[in-house]
């Protein structure tokens, strides 16, 4: 008779995240990411309403000045829900960290007891041959530990990507979303930027600079065959977070 074999559930559900995983490139290059209900592309649709109301006057159509921002002097930087802006991402970090400590200690005891009332002597007698109660405590220790480290990394970055106003917070501030991919052959690049800015910090020319977004989340990756090949597998991965050693 023959017993039924069954793979573990656990063993099995992994097996299957990782089929699904790779199955959106697999034998043909990764797909994009649909752009519609994104939450760019639901802020565009949906601008909501506007914080201040404006009042209803009439402007003279012989005049050269206009105040709009479809106006030769109008300004065009982003403000509303819905607005595109211009992050600049240049990163050229460099850090250099190196620690060295040191530390020794040393320590000697000793006890000798030549004359407690003869006892020594008597005790002497019964000691093997070349033992001695002239001696008969004496502990030395020391310890000594040294350590070095040393952290060295270089980042450089340059990216510039379209982000969409997705939110006007009550105080002003606004909520930005980006993301931008680039597909080349089997290999797909994504870029990802969220964080929160100021308006008056968004410069003439519609853009902005990392450094001026708060709480700025930036992710710079990809995905497809290359990446795969790179990757740990996700047994070998399940195995490095458990193995105690």
């Amino acid at each position: 008779m023959f017993r039924r074999f069954s793979f573990p559930k656990p063993l099995l559900l992994l097996l299957v995240l990782g089929a699904c995983a790779r199955a959106d490139h697999f034998g043909r290059p990764p797909t994009f990411t649909p752009n519609t209900e994104s939450p760019e592309h639901v802020a565009m649709l949906f601008p909501g309403l506007p914080l201040h109301t404006q009042p209803s006057r009439r402007v003279d159509q012989s005049s050269l000045w206009s105040a709009g921002r479809q106006s030769l002097l109008g300004d065009r930087r982003a403000i509303s829900k819905g607005d595109i802006l211009t992050v600049v991402i240049e990163i050229d970090e460099k850090a250099e960290i190196s620690n060295a400590t040191s530390r020794s200690r040393g320590g000697s005891e000793s006890l000798g007891i030549p004359q407690l009332f003869g006892l020594p002597q008597r005790l002497n007698e019964r000691l093997p041959a070349g033992a001695s109660m002239a001696e008969a405590v004496d502990l030395t220790s020391s310890s000594s530990s040294t350590g070095n480290g040393t952290v060295k990394r270089k980042e450089k970055l340059m990216l510039r990507v379209a982000a969409t106003v997705i939110d006007v917070l009550p105080n002003g501030v606004l909520s930005i979303s980006g993301s931008q991919e680039l597909r080349v052959n089997f290999e797909m690049r994504e870029l990802l930027v969220t964080g929160f800015v100021r308006p008056e910090d968004i410069a003439r020319q519609n853009e902005i600079t990392y450094d001026k977004i708060a709480s700025a989340r930036v992710s710079y990756g990809g995905r497809g065959q290359i990446t795969d090949l790179q990757q740990p597998r996700y047994g070998q991965q399940l195995l490095d977070s458990i193995l105690p050693f």
